[in-house]
């Protein structure tokens, strides 16, 4: 079958994949009698520029591509029958939390002599073969050291370390960051920033919506961006906000003004401009049932700054709904801390600190207040729904469902769930909000500078807990739903969006495509059977589809079934560092 493309292109594409199947291997047609150590025969070549598939055989010796073409007399020490089935450049994630400066080292980090966390197993399922992490500001300290850690001990995937905007902060101004910088300490930012880049970090990620990086200004990141330039590095910003408002803000404690998402974008583009270096807008999205539609005019403000030269992308994750959407709770945070106990331990149920505030009527006027901004920011009531209470019966019901059930507003089913549930436990339960449009998405997916990013981390399926859908299937799903089902893009492109773009974003300059000569990381996929098979009631779960999946020409995942290898490398810009062996 041929992959889904959009409609008014069909029939010229196929025309051309098959032109390109009789034209394009040139060179490997003249090679007879090769030896490979892995040969794949007679798949559809999605090469990772976006162009349409042509039918070829992929040779691998090395851990690198050898040839691509017809090669019909070549033998191999593995073959693999890809029989018409997909074959693309494994999939780069330039946004995992498979490891940052919060990490433990041991728990749910790939800094570990776990195998089923170095190994990497949701995220290799998925077709990932290299992942980009410490996002949000937060990297160990010093670079230096977490490579070391990760080149001696294995990994699953190849990994491209960040430093952290906000770890560097902390270095410099300790405790005392709920302010602006000061020009000394912006120079000692800069220097440990050179110091990071000299030691491997890919760039400089920054979380402007998190403490510290909160209490930046734009004259700071941009200063310190400008140290990346020289380097070929990049910048990836969780930006200041991603809707009406930052997610800290709460109308009846905070002054108006605070951020939007595109005075954010604003801001970015701005350290782009400034310090000259590629900068990337992370997890692109207009959050809240209010701010549907935004995503225009953050767009057209990108592709303004793009046609003036400034380098700017972003990348996002294919979901209406965000990480922290999956611990919603629709009441104030302020007004669930005792403020008075002395310990944690001598601290009131929420629901008793919640019930003792709606007691005074102007508290309670305000508490009232900020749930109806929650409400929205979280997608409205509809949108917002109980994965787990004390009465089952609410389970998989929305708050208006159960507002019309109790025959109450919104806001007062909200309040009554938490004096109803589980007083010990913010929101008397767990609640995930569905805060962003499918419109919204669609209208992101299809740019073509927006890399397909998880935002997820490292999850197994014996695991205990809930985990956003994103750490197990990001990458089918914007294949499969996305451009197979939905044709919001050409499967082509679905593919560039998580190979050769963010190759080009990170400075890989040996990965992201089928080509001679590029490194061996390489997935095969059934495109009619490849699918998300996460759901938010039961999200560990491996996608059906993915194949064959080789990180440097080893096999991680064959015939569908994990390996547990250990292939990847430390990566630094244009080139790997081989984990378990010294520097290249």
């Amino acid at each position: 079958m041929v992959p889904t493309l959009s409609s008014p292109l069909r029939a010229s594409l196929t025309f051309a994949a098959l032109l390109l199947a009789a034209v394009a291997p040139t060179s490997a047609q003249q090679a007879t009698g090769e030896r490979f150590d892995v040969l794949i025969r007679d798949g559809r070549v999605i090469d990772g520029s976006g162009n349409p598939w042509f039918r070829a055989d992929v040779g691998i010796r090395d851990g690198r591509i050898a040839a691509v073409g017809l090669l019909s007399d070549a033998t191999a020490a593995r073959v693999i029958e890809a029989d018409g089935k997909i074959v693309a450049p494994g999939f780069i994630d330039i946004h995992s939390h498979a490891d940052d400066g919060s990490a433990r080292v041991g728990g749910a980090t790939i800094r570990t002599d776990s195998l089923r966390r170095k190994a990497m197993p949701n995220i290799v399922g998925q077709g990932v073969t290299t992942v980009v992490v410490n996002h949000d500001g937060r990297s160990p300290w010093p670079i230096a050291s977490q490579r070391d850690v990760l080149r001696r001990q294995g990994l699953g995937a190849n990994v491209g370390l960040m430093v952290g905007h906000g770890e560097v902060r902390r270095q410099v101004m300790d405790d005392d960051f709920m302010r602006p910088a000061t020009a000394d300490e912006v120079e000692r930012m800069q220097a440990l920033v050179r110091q990071a880049l000299e030691e491997g970090a890919v760039g400089m990620s920054a979380g402007l919506e998190y403490v510290p990086g909160r209490w930046s200004t734009l004259d700071e990141v941009a200063a310190l961006a400008g140290e990346l330039a020289p380097y070929d590095a990049v910048y990836i910003s969780h930006q200041r906000s991603e809707g009406s408002d930052p997610m800290w803000f709460w109308p009846s404690q905070d002054e108006p003004g605070a951020p939007t998402l595109l005075d954010a974008i604003s801001e970015t583009i701005e350290i782009g401009r400034r310090s000259g270096a590629r900068v990337v807008a992370s997890h692109i999205k207009a959050k809240g049932a209010h701010y549907w539609g935004s995503s225009h005019a953050a767009i057209q403000q990108i592709e303004r700054a793009r046609a003036e030269g400034v380098r700017v992308w972003a990348d996002q994750y294919p979901y209406p709904t965000s990480g922290s959407d999956g611990n919603t709770v629709l009441i104030p945070r302020w007004a669930l801390q005792d403020e008075a106990a002395q310990s944690r331990e001598d601290a009131r149920p929420p629901g008793d600190v919640l019930e003792a505030h709606l007691n005074d009527p102007e508290t309670a006027a305000a508490i009232r207040r900020d749930i109806t901004h929650e409400i929205r920011r979280r997608g409205g009531a509809e949108r917002v729904v109980v994965f787990e209470y004390p009465d089952e019966t609410l389970v998989g019901l929305s708050v208006a469902e159960i507002a019309a059930r109790w025959d109450v507003d919104a806001v007062d089913a909200a309040i009554r769930l938490q004096l109803r549930g589980d007083r010990g436990r913010n929101g008397g339960g767990r609640m995930r909000g569905f805060s962003m449009s499918e419109d919204d998405v669609e209208t992101y997916g299809a740019l073509p500078w927006v890399a397909t990013a998880s935002d997820g981390g490292l999850a197994h399926p014996d695991d205990r807990g809930s985990v956003h859908p994103r750490f197990y299937g990001t990458f089918p799903r914007k294949i499969a739903y996305y451009a197979r089902d939905r044709g919001v893009l050409t499967v082509e492109d679905a593919v560039r969006s998580m190979t050769s773009l963010p190759a080009v974003l990170m400075g890989f300059d040996d990965r992201g495509s089928i080509r001679e000569g590029y490194r061996a990381d390489v997935v095969v996929f059934d495109l009619d059977e490849l699918e998300d098979r996460t759901t938010f009631f039961e999200p560990h779960a491996y996608p059906s589809g993915i194949e064959h999946v080789l990180v440097n020409g080893e096999a991680v995942v064959e015939n569908g079934e994990l390996t547990w290898a250990l292939p990847g490398a430390v990566l630094t810009r244009g080139r790997a560092i081989p984990a378990s062996q010294p520097d290249a």
